[in-house]
């Protein structure tokens, strides 16, 4: 896995891992009002941080696959190379 792929792939789990600590922080009730809408804010900004990585990574897989479809791979042939 290249720097920059392994890069993007820490920094999706990073992010959904924060989004995953923020939402634990909100159901615990213990946040008052103005903290509550401010994490709230900044969930909105993790999970569309997570959607994009998400769409990117299907975009490459689409692009790896010409007609859209993932074929069976015979994992014999590759110890056979």
């Amino acid at each position: 896995m290249s720097k920059a792929k392994s890069s993007q792939v820490m920094d999706f789990e990073s992010t959904l891992e924060q989004l995953e600590q923020l939402v634990q922080q909100m159901e615990s009730g213990e946040l008052g009002l103005e903290a509550s809408l401010k994490a709230f804010e900044r969930g909105v900004k993790l999970t569309r941080q997570c959607q994009t990585a998400l769409k990117n990574a299907e975009l490459k897989v689409q692009a790896l696959t010409a007609d859209d479809k993932l074929e069976d791979l015979d994992l014999e042939d590759l110890h056979d190379a």
